[in-house]
């Protein structure tokens, strides 16, 4: 027998793949790698190559972190922006707020890439991870706050082909049209032109300007399952079967577009989205279904307890020094092991003692919220 989450109640789910998606970057990817080298077979280096970005086109599973956050940022979009638009907030008022929500991030960005320290503005890196979400978040929320459903996949669509026939149709000068190569392409040409301060690889920034534009698209895709999953008069069965068949479509899409415009996340290639996009669409679905039709929820309270305070947790590294701290409690633990296998303890126990912090926080009933 299933179930359907009653709509006006937050997604379980929600905060749980969140708080799966940070995991990885919150110290378990250090794990696996501390391991492949401590016992270096095929099993545990095919695990630690999936938890690296390849250097240019291609894709592993670890770039799929970024892009998942951005995609459920827009599945909550009609669980807080849409609530209140329901209730009669003005559109103005809910524009102010995500325009303001939005700039938060890219400010805490800022901070993250460059500290608390004053800089010259050549020597500051304004592209960030946060930045890229909140841009995105933000562009993205304006086309919901304006938009049916049906405009929002015009914009989808138009955001993804448009970026494609940019970078097709120009190149940096010097280079051929449709150039990809790091330096060739067109996207980071631009950044190099307009972007304030100074770019990631020096060439080229992971998270500049230009490729925001797709990043809308990731998401805007969000939103889509956001609706889907609070409007739908499917059953909750029923929405997860969805949100799978979209997800394969997604994933047999992005290879056919990766034929003529690869997969690189450093681009944020349109392949890129629909490949990022469709897992995205599995993760959503199994974790959806599992903990929201189903009912089982213990198992994903550890990653629901990072979800809800992924913010914090993620600048937290700017701020403290988490090995430091969990030297200190566990030297005697790492005592008990013989290198390179101690190496694996402490990476275990930095994991552990951030999200005992997290729980920490949870008890005490404080979140940051942007």
């Amino acid at each position: 027998m299933t179930t359907t989450t009653p709509t006006t109640q937050r997604l379980y789910s929600l905060d749980a793949l969140r708080g799966f998606d940070m995991f990885w970057i919150m110290g378990a990817e250090a794990i696996f790698h501390s391991m492949a080298e401590a016992s270096p077979t095929p099993f545990w280096e095919a695990i630690a190559g999936q938890l690296t970005h390849p250097d240019w086109h291609g894709y592993t599973l670890y770039d799929n972190i970024f892009p998942l956050f951005l995609f459920l940022a827009g599945v909550a979009t009609p669980y807080s922006v849409g609530r209140d638009l329901e209730k009669g907030t003005p559109r103005q008022q809910l524009l102010l707020r995500v325009i303001r929500r939005g700039l938060l991030l890219v400010l805490l960005g800022v901070i993250y890439n460059n500290g608390l320290v004053l800089k010259p503005l050549a020597e500051i890196r304004f592209p960030s991870v946060l930045g890229r979400i909140g841009l995105a978040y933000m562009f993205a929320n304006i086309i919901y706050l304006y938009t049916k459903q049906m405009g929002q996949i015009i914009w989808f669509v138009a955001l993804l082909i448009g970026y494609w026939l940019l970078l097709a149709l120009n190149a940096a000068p010097g280079f051929p049209m449709g150039d990809m190569t790091m330096e060739g392409n067109f996207a980071s040409y631009i950044d190099r032109l307009i972007v304030p301060g100074h770019l990631y690889k020096d060439i080229h920034d992971p998270e500049g300007l230009v490729s925001c534009i797709p990043a809308i698209g990731t998401a805007l895709l969000g939103i889509y399952c956001g609706n889907l999953l609070k409007h739908g008069t499917m059953s909750g069965s029923r929405k997860a079967l969805q949100m799978l068949i979209m997800g394969v479509v997604s994933l047999i899409l992005a290879q056919a577009w990766n034929l003529v415009f690869p997969i690189n996340k450093n681009l944020w290639t349109s392949s890129f989205v629909l490949q990022a996009g469709g897992v995205s669409l599995l993760l959503l679905s199994l974790f959806y279904y599992v903990i929201d039709v189903l009912g089982y929820r213990r198992w994903a309270f550890f990653f629901a307890i990072i979800g809800m305070n992924s913010i914090l947790i993620y600048m937290s590294d700017g701020f403290i020094d988490w090995t430091f701290t969990a030297q200190a409690l566990f030297t005697w633990l790492m005592q008990l092991f013989s290198e390179p296998y101690a190496a694996v303890v402490l990476a275990t126990m930095v994991l552990l003692v951030k999200w005992g912090f997290l729980y920490f926080m949870y008890l005490k009933k404080v979140f940051l919220r942007v």
